[in-house]
C-alpha cells in the first residue's frame, strides 16, 4: 500500500504498470495504468483509470474526476488580489460516484483487470483530451538565472502542465479539499515520426579588419528531429585561412518559445552547452 500523499508503481497486476495515489486522510485512492498520453495526430490516448472509495466515509456525497490543462508564467506567491499567473486552457469534470447512466461507456482492458483485482467499490473514469489541446511544455529557465518570462520571475519552470484531480464534494463546483482529493501530474506529449528529411546544416564566415583571409566554420547535425535521452552528434568544419588561432569551440543548444499572452514574447534559453579546447 501506498504511503499517503506518495506516487507508487505496482507491478501486481501481471505485467501491468499501474500508478497508485491516496487521498491524506486514504478515503479515496486513484489508480492510472500511465502519465503519459500520447497525441498521434489522428487520435490522442484517453485517460482511463479506476477510484477506489470508502463508501462509509462518503455518506450522501459524491467523488469526481476533472483534468485541467493550464500555462503558468509566474510564481505561486505572487497570486494575490485576484491577480495569477496562471492561465486554464481545457477542464472537464466527471462524476465517478455514484455511476451516471450518461457515462457509461465499455471498460478498457486496464480498468476490467484493476476492478476485478480492488472490488466492488472501484468505480471507473474515462476521458478523451480534446484535438486542439495544447501538448505539456517546459520552459526550462537558464542555469545562471531563476527564470524570465515576460518579464516575471519565476521560482520554478513555467509552460503548459495537465493535472488529474479526484475529489469529494457534494457537487462538481465545490471546491475540493486537500485531505479527500487526489492530485496527479500528468502530460499529453505529441508523437513526432521518425521521418527522413534533409540534414540541418549552417554555415559562417568572417573578416578580420587586419588580418587578410577568412575564418568559415560549418556546422551540420546527423538528422533534423531528436527524442529526449538521444545524443545529438554535431560535425563542425573550420576551415582557418586567416591569420587568427581559433583557440576554443562552443557548442549549444537553445530552446526557442514564442509565447503570446498580452502581447507576444520571444523566449530563448541553454538548455545544453559544451566547450573545447
Amino acid at each position: 500500500m501506498a504511503a499517503e500523499g506518495e506516487l507508487a508503481a505496482t507491478s501486481s497486476l501481471s505485467t501491468t504498470r499501474v500508478f497508485k495515489k491516496a487521498s491524506p486522510n486514504g478515503k479515496i485512492t486513484t489508480y492510472l495504468g500511465r502519465r503519459d498520453f500520447i497525441d498521434y495526430g489522428s487520435n490522442i490516448d484517453p485517460v482511463d483509470g479506476v477510484v477506489l472509495i470508502d463508501p462509509e466515509y462518503l455518506k450522501d456525497r459524491k467523488v469526481y474526476a476533472n483534468i485541467l490543462a493550464a500555462f503558468r508564467y509566474g510564481r505561486e506567491d505572487l497570486d494575490v488580489l485576484g491577480l495569477t499567473f496562471r492561465k486554464d486552457l481545457f477542464g472537464t469534470t466527471v462524476q465517478v460516484y455514484p455511476p451516471v447512466s450518461e457515462n457509461e461507456r465499455p471498460l478498457t482492458q486496464l480498468q476490467t483487470r484493476l476492478m476485478k483485482k480492488l472490488g466492488s467499490n472501484a468505480y471507473p473514469f474515462y476521458f478523451e483530451i480534446p484535438q486542439d489541446a495544447p501538448s505539456s511544455v517546459t520552459l526550462q529557465p537558464a542555469p545562471e538565472e531563476t527564470g524570465k518570462v515576460t518579464h516575471v520571475l519565476l521560482s520554478k519552470p513555467c509552460g503548459v502542465d495537465y493535472e488529474l484531480k479526484t475529489y469529494v464534494g457534494d457537487t462538481d463546483q465545490e471546491k475540493a479539499h486537500k485531505r479527500n482529493s487526489v492530485r496527479l501530474a500528468i502530460r499529453k506529449l505529441t508523437y513526432a515520426a521518425d521521418e527522413s528529411a534533409p540534414q540541418p546544416r549552417a554555415e559562417v564566415s568572417k573578416d578580420f579588419v587586419m588580418s587578410s583571409g577568412k575564418l568559415r566554420a560549418e556546422a551540420s547535425l546527423d538528422k533534423e528531429k531528436y527524442y529526449h535521452g538521444e545524443n545529438i552528434s554535431v560535425n563542425l568544419t573550420i576551415d582557418n585561412n586567416s591569420g587568427k588561432k581559433v583557440r576554443k569551440v562552443h557548442i549549444s543548444v537553445i530552446q526557442v518559445s514564442d509565447i503570446i499572452l498580452f502581447n507576444k514574447a520571444s523566449y530563448k534559453c541553454v538548455v545544453a552547452e559544451m566547450e573545447s579546447e
